[in-house]
């Protein structure tokens, strides 16, 4: 076997006469594709072509996946369209000698295949893939503001076919190995151990490509792609405006006019790409993935604590979703409440979501295998993480402390789910108080991808790192908070759904504040949220923040929720609700403009937001802006609210809410920040 080494590439020739390209990016835990590993790249292909080997199989040598898709950092740094276009048509044209080659080439995917990497791939003539949960593969650039354009438009179009290939591009998603084969993107799907031998054999084989079949070839032709194309934007329509997010529009439009002719389309996607990257939506949305990014490398600080088994105290609807998301995601589970009957709606919650997750019936089991009901709490020795969710009782959930305090293993972390009893308060009762730990999860638990980990003034630092490895290992994002009231997210949202509670007592219709919201970038408007998360459970937060910080409580909420009306949950709230619509009776047209209406909601939000970067409720505006794009969706366009002011202007804003003060009294005050 021959050995060529280059820095980010390994070539190896195996005694059968094929050529095994390995990809190690080099200082890089993660194979991703820039400027340097393309012209590498292309000096080996142009070796490949000299040698002529009997086939071609690229691997990654990195044990997280194939390839996670372009250098963000490098398309963040673009300034100008012809930057842009010089590195997108490299791209496009190394991936076109690829394709090119006069043998038969193949990716072996493991783990991520996404965006760059997936076009990498399809500019093969084959794909085997890990059959393995962790293998995910899709297009997801739309979700960084602009769409593939290193090929990948047009030859994922013809490989399985428009409706398909549009369908995984316009939404960002990615699917697993055995959906991938299904859909046609790739070949085999095979165990760990068969990997090598099977991509040998497709090799010998070279049997003919996959092709889509004749009615998904159809709409692709010059009668169909109109039609096709004014459907897909009316289903884009419906999650994302165009002003907002113009990739999507952007894809379709490329596919509607080119999807034809192969070679117009590639140069026309070049273009448009180009164009994308230099937006300051796709700039924004770079940003929320970078602030992602962050998030997600926090927790590596926590040494060797590796968490299996996590025990939940509390089995109300928190505590039991909690337990469910943890089995889920492959941890072993007790669930610990006062008798078996409370746990047991708990375990009917968690059947439900393992049957929306899992399609394959083993997997829902060995779930439910891990979720393993505890009523008499003989849980708590073994558990690397304990997680209290038990009624916002100071006196209860003190005297719990003290119970299961000697029975925890030395390094085990206890957390409480507490989300307006100070952390301070609370570990008073134990005998090592810098054990205590906030991990504070948001409704519903299996879509709310934020977790604030709340720190008091004595939470040792290696438990608060222990709490982010273990938000890490449950697919979630971890964000150090200071014990505060309300910590980050809840402080800097009631403000913003109290005023529109106002708005709504001023005669402002419900529908026509959510409008305004939702014209912002906000994925629902503050009426149908605060009836999503329950009007009662907004009313007490509120009442906690009016004591602490002097904010105050509409009286239509709490008529409200002494009415019985708690929102989605009891059918009635702000709107009625029927079939899970909301409904909104008539109201009186009102002289506010939408641009007020905005202002209101979004400035209080920003004014609360600057209040807790000033009193370091979180370290900086960056951690700030991610917690409130993770938590509350805050349109993600405009990279945070913290951002979004800076593009505004401080002091534009500044002069906003003093005229809001004017009008409509203190609380419009500009924060001293």
């Amino acid at each position: 076997m021959t050995k060529q080494k280059y820095q980010h590439w390994r070539l190896e020739d195996d005694q059968q006469g094929i050529a095994w390209l390995h990809f190690d990016k080099h200082d890089s835990s993660t194979n991703v594709l820039s400027t340097e590993v393309f012209e590498e790249f292309n000096v080996i292909l142009s070796h490949l072509k000299d040698t002529n080997p009997k086939g071609l199989i690229i691997v990654s040598d990195k044990r997280n996946g194939f390839i996670a898709g372009a250098n963000v950092n490098e398309f963040s740094s673009i300034e100008t369209k012809e930057q842009a276009l010089e590195l997108i048509q490299l791209g496009q044209l190394i991936f076109d000698k690829l394709e090119a080659l006069p043998f038969p080439t193949l990716s072996q995917i493991h783990g991520f295949c996404l965006g760059g990497g997936l076009e990498l791939a399809l500019a093969c003539c084959y794909r085997i893939a890990l059959d393995d949960p962790k293998t995910r593969i899709g297009l997801p650039e739309v979700l960084l503001g602009f769409h593939p354009g290193w090929g990948g438009t047009m030859r994922l179009v013809r490989l399985i076919g428009a409706p398909a290939a549009m369908d995984l591009m316009l939404s960002g998603r990615t699917v697993d190995a055995r959906a991938a084969k299904k859909l046609g993107i790739v070949d085999r799907t095979v165990p760990q151990r068969h990997l090598d031998n099977a991509s040998r054999t497709l090799i010998g084989k070279h049997p003919q490509k996959h092709k889509p079949g004749t009615l998904m070839m159809l709409a692709n032709s010059k009668f169909a792609r109109p039609h096709l194309a004014k459907y897909l934007r009316s289903q884009v329509s419906k999650r994302a405006r165009r002003e907002h997010y113009p990739a999507p529009y952007a894809l379709i439009d490329l596919w509607e006019q080119y999807g034809g002719d192969e070679q117009d389309m590639l140069q026309a996607e070049a273009n448009s790409v180009a164009e994308l990257v230099i937006t300051p939506a796709a700039k924004n949305l770079v940003r929320v993935f970078l602030l992602q990014e962050r998030l997600k490398s926090l927790g590596h600080d926590a040494g060797d604590f590796n968490p299996q088994h996590v025990h939940v105290i509390g089995a109300g609807v928190m505590g039991g979703d909690i337990a469910a998301w943890c089995a889920l995601r492959g941890l072993n589970v007790t669930l610990q409440d006062r008798e078996p009957k409370y746990i047991a709606p708990a375990l009917k919650r968690a059947g439900s979501l393992y049957k929306k997750k899992f399609k394959d019936p083993r997997l829902m089991q060995a779930a439910m295998d891990r979720l393993v009901p505890d009523h008499r709490g003989l849980g708590v020795e073994k558990a690397d993480v304990i997680i209290e969710a038990i009624i916002e009782n100071l006196d209860a959930k003190q005297s719990l402390y003290q119970n299961i305090e000697p029975r925890l293993k030395d390094n085990a972390v206890l957390a409480t789910n507490t989300s307006s009893i100070p952390l301070d308060t609370l570990c008073t009762s134990l005998a090592q108080p810098g054990r205590l730990v906030g991990i504070h999860f948001f409704n519903p638990v299996a879509k709310m991808q934020l977790i604030e980990i709340v720190q008091g003034e004595k939470t040792d630092k290696v438990v608060l790192d222990r709490a982010a490895t273990f938000c890490r290992a449950i697919d979630r994002l971890p964000l150090p908070v200071k014990s505060a009231p309300g910590f980050l997210v809840n402080r800097i949202l009631m403000p913003y759904l109290m005023e529109a509670v106002l708005l709504l007592e001023e005669g402002v219709s419900a529908p026509e504040i959510d409008r305004a919201a939702t014209t912002f970038g906000m994925p629902m408007g503050p009426i149908e949220l605060a009836d999503t998360v329950g009007l009662d459970i907004c009313l007490s937060v509120a009442k906690i923040l009016s004591a602490a910080l002097g904010m105050n409580v509409p009286d239509q909420l709490q008529k409200m929720v002494a009415a019985g009306h708690l929102g989605r949950k009891s059918g009635r709230g702000f709107y009625e609700y029927h079939n899970d619509k909301p409904r909104f009776g008539k109201q009186n047209a009102t002289s506010l403009g939408a641009a007020d209406i905005t202002d209101r909601l979004i400035l209080q939000m920003i004014n609360e937001a600057m209040a807790c970067l000033r009193e370091g409720v979180v370290a900086d505006a960056d951690l700030l802006d991610a917690g409130m794009i993770f938590a509350t969706g805050f349109a993600p366009f405009r990279g945070g609210p913290m951002h979004y002011m800076e593009q505004r202007g401080r002091e534009e804003v500044k002069q906003q809410l003093l005229k809001l003060k004017e009008k409509h009294g203190d609380r419009f005050t500009p924060d001293d920040g």
